[in-house]
């Protein structure tokens, strides 16, 4: 299978021809989801786009390995690659740990950025987990680890010993980065304010559809937290299939915002990547 590499952009600079031209501006460059982009100042660069495994994502299953299964959600990270989509998003909650294994026999590591997620209540259940999402991933390492769907508005105080795992993990090079995943406002807002968060993955989409808050709450939020130097990944971006038939509204919207690194989008086949790869440059340039 051919296996592009990753495209480069360069910036051009215009010269102004003679002072008595009128005065030009070259048209926005469109954004591809193929981009490499920083996350933050965690040091981790990825794509803009990720591929998402976790649609409806619950039991250690979701839309993408229910119906694809390991076989055929391989062949999707695989097709996401030749499109220079090399940003995965897997979680231990979604069961997709194994298709990721099963899509690195024909990619090397180090060319994919790999983000998985863990539901830890001590130190102990997360060096459990570590250990085990490393045989089940086929890794040394993971790029990013997140703590997943957490609530608590005290959660730097009930998740202290899965953090100061995930700290060691990071000095030990086991973990590039860490962070958290909310699905409470009272959470995001003490993600914003607490330094051990490297990243966040914020659910964000115009119309509000399975978020923490309103839009203009939760940008409010992650403005901070870009302020402070985090890294922010988008999901939701289509309001978990309420936006399907919007998807270029929701995609203008995800565009624009000065807040976002980089989304994850979950598509459950070959044709609605491919879409989405052809939709987000035009909407990079109309956002």
């Amino acid at each position: 299978m051919k296996r592009r590499e990753f495209l480069k952009y360069g910036v051009c600079a215009g010269v102004a021809a003679a002072a008595a031209t009128p005065a030009w501006s070259a048209p926005a460059r469109k954004r591809l989801a193929s981009d490499v982009v920083a996350l933050g100042n965690s040091g981790v660069r990825l794509t803009r786009l990720a591929i998402g495994t976790g649609t409806v994502g619950y039991n250690k299953a979701s839309n993408q390995t229910r119906q694809l299964g390991i076989d055929g959600l391989a062949d999707l990270f695989w097709f996401g690659y030749d499109e220079g989509v090399r940003f995965w998003d897997t979680a231990d909650m979604y069961g997709s740990h194994p298709h990721v294994n099963k899509a690195l026999t024909n990619v090397k590591r180090e060319n994919v950025v790999i983000m998985t997620k863990t539901r830890a209540k001590t130190a102990g259940q997360m060096k459990a987990d570590l250990d085990r999402f490393r045989q089940e991933l086929n890794t040394d390492y993971m790029d990013l680890v997140l703590l997943h769907a957490v609530t608590d508005a005290h959660w730097t105080d009930t998740l202290k010993g899965p953090m100061d795992v995930l700290s060691e993990a990071r000095e030990k090079g086991m973990v590039k980065s860490h962070g958290i995943s909310c699905h409470s406002l009272a959470a995001l807002r003490l993600a914003a304010q607490t330094p051990w968060v490297q990243v966040d993955l914020a659910r964000l989409n115009p119309i509000g559809a399975h978020m923490d808050a309103d839009p203009d709450t939760v940008i409010s939020v992650l403005r901070q937290m870009k302020a402070a130097g985090k890294g922010v990944i988008g999901m939701k971006i289509l309001g978990q299939g309420d936006l399907r038939g919007r998807a270029d509204e929701a995609l203008r919207f995800a565009m624009r915002q000065d807040c976002l690194d980089c989304f994850t989008i979950g598509a459950e086949n070959r044709q609605e990547l491919a879409d989405l790869v052809k939709r987000i440059p035009e909407a990079s340039v109309a956002a």
